[in-house]
Order: structure tokens, then C-alpha cells, then sequence
């Protein structure tokens, strides 16, 4: 399973960092992104975010990914098989 945050949509609530905190990550600016293993999906750290920032989901952690996506206030995780 993959995953994406539509920056735009995010309102920097935290839950998704708070259900999956190995796959979510709020910044500085306030916004979650994605991160896979140590690498975060955001522009300020030097890679794609948005569409094109994709993480790949750690095994185990679909359910709670899943979660999270139903549970975003902005609805702004994606999820792709």
C-alpha cells in the first residue's frame, strides 16, 4: 500500500501523527506529510511532497494507516493499493 498528503487539504490537526506515527509526521510549517523510514515526503526537506511525495506503508501498519485516512478532519491522505 502506498500513501500521499494533500498539503493543501491538511489542517495540521495531528491525528495521523498520533494513529501512525511511523507513517505521518507534522513539521514546523504545521502540515503532516509522509515519511518512509527516515525519509520525509516535504519540500523543505529536499524531496517531493504532495502527489508526488509517495511513501510506501510498513508492513503491519496498513490498518492503522487506513485509519488515519478515515479520520483526517481535512480528508487529504490518499491511499493507492
Amino acid at each position: 500500500m502506498k500513501v500521499w498528503i494533500d498539503q493543501d487539504l491538511c489542517t495540521g490537526d495531528g491525528l495521523c501523527e498520533e494513529i501512525a506515527p511511523d507513517v505521518f509526521v507534522l513539521l514546523d510549517d504545521g502540515l503532516a506529510y509522509v515519511r518512509d523510514g527516515e525519509t520525509i515526503y516535504a519540500a523543505e526537506k529536499g524531496n517531493a511532497e504532495g502527489g508526488d511525495g509517495v511513501a510506501t506503508v510498513p508492513s503491519g501498519q496498513e490498518d492503522i494507516t487506513i485509519e488515519s485516512a478515515e479520520e483526517c478532519p481535512g480528508e487529504c491522505i490518499f491511499l493507492e493499493p
